[in-house]
């Protein structure tokens, strides 16, 4: 099989420990050009520009929010976001918690205040946030008709368990949870996934390939899916155990450049 697209996880599978991509990963990447990396995380466009220019591909698709906004030279290809509803009964759940709510449409990411939470995301991501508080985002958003692309609950262990089993509970039909750590709960629309996303991908950027020509690298259960529908579906040595049973093929460690370990073998 010719494969012809590379989507790519970032954190935990395409950066290293330090959260930047290593030279050896940025070499191989620039080795297979003009073969495509397309970026797809759960990260905002912004917090993935700098990894574009990093290895000089600036022009290639970009999928943000796990695949709830899917961009090509700035142009919206996909974009689905939360109901404002749903968001302002999440703000009301979280009223007298110490929870902390990041709210993302696109390239816009609000917090309430700079806290250890909000100060941590900066530090990750590259990025800084806009301080709002959340009912005036929600305001601002009703008379734009936006929503959130997504929504992060940060905080107390405890608390982030009651949030999830309520939400859980309360929206089954309308968005997804996924808790990448104990204290963290990340909330996309429910209709979205990484692999529909390279679908969007395919169908308007390439459509001279199928999915039987890409390779997508992964770590978490948000690639589950993905990896599953590509052509070579490639987990890193330290995902969790469910991607590594089905992925087709394991690599090294994301710190020991796994995913240019992986392109230098099938390309």
């Amino acid at each position: 099989m010719s494969y012809q697209l590379i989507c790519s996880d970032i954190d935990g599978t395409l950066l290293n420990k330090d959260r930047e991509l290593s030279k050896n990963t940025i070499e191989e990447v620039q080795r297979v050009s003009p073969i495509p990396l397309v970026l797809i995380s759960s990260r905002m466009p912004s917090a993935l520009r700098h990894l574009q220019i990093e290895f000089g591909n600036e022009n290639a698709p970009l999928i943000a929010y796990n695949g709830g906004l899917v961009l090509n030279n700035n142009t919206i290809l996909h974009s689905t976001f939360i109901k404002n509803a749903v968001l302002a009964e999440i703000i009301n759940q979280c009223t007298n918690t110490t929870i902390h709510l990041s709210l993302f449409h696109a390239d816009e990411w609000y917090v309430p205040s700079m806290d250890y939470w909000a100060k941590r995301e900066e530090s990750n991501t590259k990025v800084t946030p806009t301080i709002k508080a959340n009912n005036e985002v929600i305001a601002t958003w009703e008379k734009e008709g936006k929503g959130a692309h997504k929504i992060m609950c940060m905080g107390d262990e405890a608390e982030i368990d009651k949030l999830y089993k309520f939400l859980e509970y309360q929206f089954p039909d309308e968005i997804m949870l996924y808790r990448s750590k104990e204290t963290y709960i990340e909330i996309s629309h429910k209709n979205i996934s990484k692999k529909t996303a390279i679908d969007v991908v395919l169908e308007h950027c390439y459509p001279s390939l199928s999915m039987a020509n890409v390779v997508a690298f992964g770590d978490n259960y948000n690639d589950i899916e993905m990896l599953k529908a590509v052509g070579l579906g490639v987990a890193v040595g330290n995902a969790n155990y469910d991607v590594l049973k089905v992925a087709k093929v394991i690599t090294d460690t994301n710190i020991n450049d796994g995913v240019a370990k992986a392109i230098k073998e099938y390309f």
